[in-house]
């Protein structure tokens, strides 16, 4: 086959391949000890990816496959670098950072979170970051303290 049908290489094909970095929060990044060590493992198997593509012989596949697993190292690198290790509350007396929190909803619904890190929250697990707007209307509270979100009022009833 002619060279002049084969596809070369071109600024535009690698453009394709370089997707945006993932945004990282202006707060600071409070992690449990936990979310730490959940952090490097996540930073280590993106490593592990992309160290995986290297294989590949084709420069164009290489680089879309490359692609995810570099985006997601330089944003791991960042989160685990500025990291700052929260300590275990020192009692359950107000809700702090890293407390698991119950609450009642005027439905009756009874909810539970424990309130940790960005990248650490996921609300299907029981877990919210401590900057959602819930986590910022507990903080500080007691039990028996009542909260208002929107026309709702949250009443605290257990923190551990």
């Amino acid at each position: 086959m002619s060279t002049a049908f084969m596809k070369e290489e071109s600024a535009e094909t690698a453009a394709e391949t370089l997707l945006p970095d993932r945004t990282i929060s202006p707060h600071p990044n409070l992690v449990t000890e936990a979310g730490l060590k959940a952090l490097e493992q996540q930073l280590q198997q993106a490593r592990e990816a992309y160290e995986a593509t290297t294989s590949i012989e084709d420069i164009n596949e290489r680089r879309r496959q490359a692609a995810i697993p570099l985006r997601d190292l330089r944003y791991l690198v960042e989160r685990v670098r500025t990291a700052e290790i929260m300590p275990a509350p020192a009692s359950s007396d107000l809700v702090a950072f890293a407390s698991t929190v119950t609450y009642s909803r005027e439905d009756g619904r009874v909810q539970k979170y424990r309130i940790v890190g960005e990248d650490e929250a996921d609300p299907r697990a029981g877990s919210i970051s401590y900057v959602s707007p819930v986590a910022r209307l507990l903080m500080g509270k007691a039990v028996g303290d009542f909260v208002s979100l929107g026309n709702e009022e949250l009443e605290i009833t257990a923190i551990e």
